[in-house]
Formats: C-alpha cells, sequence, structure tokens
C-alpha cells in the first residue's frame, strides 16, 4: 500500500513511522509548509524510515498513492482545498482534523460536495483519531450494545499533552494567567475543536434529534508550581499548564451527553481529576468504563489514525465516519517482524 503524508509534525511524523513499520505499506511522498523541513532526508524526520525521499513542500504534485494521510489543520474549511486534490488523484484520505470526526455537522454543504467528489473517484475519506474518534464516540457506541435504551452519556477526560506540537497553542498551555486571559478574549485560545463532531456521531448511532450543542469557554484551572517539560514546549513555574473544557449535548430538553475535559502538561501538585471516566446510562443497566492512568492522547491518536489508514480501500467510497468501519477495521494491524515487543 503506497502512501503519501501531508504534514509532518509530532503526529504526521508518528504515525508515519507506524506506516514505515508496516512490509505492506510504503511511503512515496511526504510535504510540509514548514520551510525548514523542505528538502530533508525524510529518515532525518520518520524514525524508522530508511529510503531516498526527502521532504516536499507542495502537495500539488501528481503521485501514484494508495491513501494520503492528511495532519495539516483541525478545519474543514482549511483542508477541503488539499482532500480536493487528493480525490482527484484517485487517493483515498485519512485526516486527523477534529472537524472531520463529523463532517456533516461542521458543515453539511461542503461535506456533501466532498462526498460527490470521493464517490465519482471511487475513494473513501475519513476523519479520525484519539477523539473525535473513539474516545467519546465510537466507544460509547460499542458500549452501548450492553443496553436496550441509552439514557445518558457521561465523559470525565484528563488528557496528557506533552507529546504534542503544534496544536498547543489553541490551549494556551505555557501562557501567563495574563497572557492566557487576553487570548482567550481575542479567539486566539479556543481549546478543543471536535466536541461537537462527537456528540453529534453519538447522536446519529442512538438516532437522538439534538436540540442544540452547548459549548463552555475553555478557562485557566492549573499553573505550574515548577518548571515543567513536554516533548516540544517547556512551562515556565507560574504559567498555564492545566485547562478545562466542557460540552453538552441536549436532546428533548435534557443534557443527554456530558463531556468534562482536563488538558495539560501535568506536575504532580495539580488538583485535577486524573484518568479516564465513560458512564453510559441506559434504561436497564448503568455501564461504567474507568481507566485509572487514562489513554495517553497523543499515542492513541497515532494509533487510531495509523489503523484506520490501512482500512480505508476496503470502506465503500464517500465520505466516512467511524460508525462506517467495522471492529476489524479498527482493530491494530499486524506488526511487522521484530516490532512486536515480546523477549
Amino acid at each position: 500500500m503506497r502512501f503519501r503524508f501531508v504534514g509532518l509534525g509530532a503526529t504526521g511524523a508518528a504515525i508515519a513511522s507506524i506506516i514505515v513499520g508496516d512490509p505492506g505499506c510504503e511511503i512515496v511522498d511526504a510535504v510540509d509548509r514548514s520551510e525548514r523541513l523542505h528538502g530533508r532526508p525524510l529518515r532525518e524526520v520518520v524514525a524508522g524510515y530508511a529510503g531516498d525521499l526527502a521532504v516536499g513542500e507542495d502537495v500539488a504534485v501528481e503521485v501514484t498513492a494508495d491513501v494520503a494521510v492528511v495532519c495539516t489543520s483541525s478545519r474543514l474549511e482549511e483542508i477541503a482545498p488539499t482532500i480536493e486534490f487528493l480525490i482527484e488523484q484517485g487517493c483515498h484520505v485519512l485526516t486527523i482534523a477534529e472537524e472531520m470526526g463529523f463532517p456533516r455537522w461542521s458543515d453539511g454543504e461542503l461535506a456533501r460536495h466532498l462526498d460527490s467528489l470521493a464517490v465519482g473517484r471511487g475513494v473513501s475519506v475519513l476523519g479520525t483519531g484519539c477523539n473525535p474518534g473513539m474516545i467519546m464516540d465510537t466507544l460509547p457506541a460499542v458500549l452501548s450494545g450492553l443496553v436496550s435504551q441509552v439514557r445518558g452519556v457521561e465523559i470525565t477526560r484528563s488528557a496528557d499533552m506533552s507529546r504534542y506540537g503544534g496544536i498547543l497553542a489553541k490551549f494556551g498551555l505555557a501562557l501567563t494567567p495574563a497572557e492566557f486571559d487576553e487570548q482567550v478574549a481575542q479567539g486566539r485560545v479556543i481549546g478543543h475543536i471536535g466536541f461537537a463532531q462527537s456528540i453529534s456521531a453519538l447522536a446519529d448511532v442512538f438516532g437522538w434529534r439534538l436540540d442544540r450543542i452547548e459549548l463552555d469557554p475553555v478557562t485557566r484551572v492549573g499553573v505550574a508550581a515548577s518548571d515543567l517539560a513536554g516533548t516540544h514546549l517547556r512551562l515556565r513555574r507560574g504559567s498555564v499548564n492545566v485547562v478545562r473544557h466542557c460540552a453538552r449535548g441536549v436532546v428533548d430538553g435534557s443534557v443527554r451527553v456530558d463531556i468534562r475535559t482536563y488538558f495539560g502538561v501535568f506536575g504532580p501538585e495539580d488538583d485535577v481529576p486524573r484518568g479516564d471516566t465513560l458512564t453510559l446510562t441506559g434504561t436497564d443497566q448503568t455501564v461504567r468504563l474507568e481507566v485509572p492512568r487514562g489513554y495517553e492522547s497523543f499515542l492513541s491518536t497515532v494509533a487510531m489514525a495509523a489503523n484506520s489508514a490501512r482500512a480505508l480501500p476496503s470502506l465503500a467510497p464517500g465520505l466516512r465516519t467511524m460508525a462506517d468501519l467495522t471492529v476489524r477495521q479498527i482493530a491494530c494491524k499486524p506488526a511487522a517482524p521484530g516490532m512486536t515487543g515480546s523477549s
């Protein structure tokens, strides 16, 4: 399976590293908008890659590939031209753009346009990741099979952001409290993009008609008690290191989906809930799933994207959501020899 990569930031490069570990896959093209990467050998950017490709700067080049992985923006409108070009090239497309998690909610007209293009070219297009993609939509949907009717879904999550790169700016981490408040007021710090997509995806599979989706402003709830360091970010003592962002889905006047999430580079002193909890209340029983250490956000996103990308050629053409994939298609793929981690 031949892959193109569009965007080689921390997440894109990590997905590519999994793909090159699959003997049935090869990377035939890789581009990034960052000038510092242009012309660099891909083996310096993607761990495990041993070929001769260099990082390019223009996606609008004809390359014969089966699947393209796009990791450039959270917004559907911003990545739509890239997706259109790749569709026209006859390429299946996977993106981690949060607004592609349930594109009919993000922009119905644009989603219909992309769907029509993809059907016409016989390719599939999918947006996925840790969230949207799995934790707040697909996982509750699967667990709902254990109840006869769903009354409500409650999710509390603490997301460790220490491995991420460019996306951290929208959370305001490492800013002083004053800078954070100012940038929230300016619309530069917006928190998580994707709550609406997860909630609308759940409503779709449960057959609910949403009255509305309520999205709270992102708020700062922690400042670093000492200097902290992530993979791509350093936080000074006194800077914002934890934020809270909450959302709700209202059906027939009642909150049916309630999400509370903490995003941060956590220190031992932070007084925030740790781990992840999913409570699915049914008419006959309540299903509660607790993960004490939480789902590792970065690693989960990377794995979800890499596993789903290799399933794209088996999907029906068009704009797909995670609800269209079977368990087999979502499941992790066989490791290359020597990569199992066994002793």
